[in-house]
């Protein structure tokens, strides 16, 4: 038998994993967590085992139950560090932006009295401000509360563009619903009918890492045809208009 490189008493294991010992004997008895190598009457765990319980962990967190925990290890027949892996590409956003912590001084002065507290309200449902306590305030994506400032300063009302914000929210939920329709039904349920293939998972996670940046430059791109000809139509009614009014007398 190998002997497990970097080998783990069930303590250390334990330890590693935030798990309790009683939590591994029950996943080892549940068939979960495979059995650890057997030397003088010690069972040693390696890194598989860790990466199963962190797996694990997840999910839980997610709320899967042990048993949908354990379809999804039969039917995949994948290694956990494959699932993981996967995990981390499918929740790893195309480009990383560092969230900005604010006081509710700081926004009052970048906003004036534009950001009353049913703004205030308003912005945090949709996700761009989080309250942390302590009075501050986090934006997750500084760039959008940029956005929001510099269209107040043309003259905005910042509930207007917090409504349309909405709105914009609304459809992306729409564009990445078709996109991840697009690779569950053209590269997911292909795979998954072959029984997950072992030399397969690295072509899979691959194209999902591929796809995200690409639906966001697809969608920039349309968003840009799309603009333009809505200006071009908004502008022309407008156009029709001024013509049609009439001339007021000399």
């Amino acid at each position: 038998m190998a002997v497990i490189e970097h080998a783990l008493t069930i303590e250390q294991l334990a330890a590693e994993s935030g798990m309790t010992v009683r939590n591994i004997r029950a996943h080892r008895a549940r068939g979960l967590l495979p059995a650890p190598e057997v030397r003088d009457r010690v069972g040693y765990y390696g890194p598989e085992h860790l990466a199963r319980l962190r797996l694990i962990s997840q999910m839980q967190a997610e709320g899967f139950n042990l048993r949908a925990i354990e379809r999804l290890l039969e039917q995949t027949n994948g290694r956990p560090e494959q699932l993981l892996s996967l995990r981390e590409v499918l929740s790893t956003p195309v480009e990383a932006e560092q969230p900005r912590v604010f006081t509710a001084t700081e926004l009052s002065e970048r906003f004036g009295n534009h950001a009353g507290p049913e703004e205030l309200a308003r912005a945090e449902k949709l996700g761009l401000l989080v309250q942390l306590g302590d009075g501050r305030i986090e934006a997750p994506l500084p760039s959008l509360l940029d956005a929001a400032e510099e269209v107040v300063s043309m003259g905005v009302p910042l509930q207007h563009a917090l409504k349309v914000l909405g709105k914009v929210q609304e459809q992306c939920s729409v564009v990445a619903r078709e996109f991840v329709n697009l690779f569950l039904e053209d590269l997911w349920e292909p795979f998954a009918s072959e029984g997950y293939p072992e030399e397969r998972w690295q072509e899979v996670t691959d194209s999902i890492e591929r796809l995200r940046p690409l639906s966001a430059n697809v969608l920039v791109a349309a968003y840009q045809l799309t603009m333009s000809t809505e200006v071009e139509r908004a502008f022309g009614r407008e156009l029709t208009r001024l013509t049609r009014r009439k001339r007021s007398p000399r």
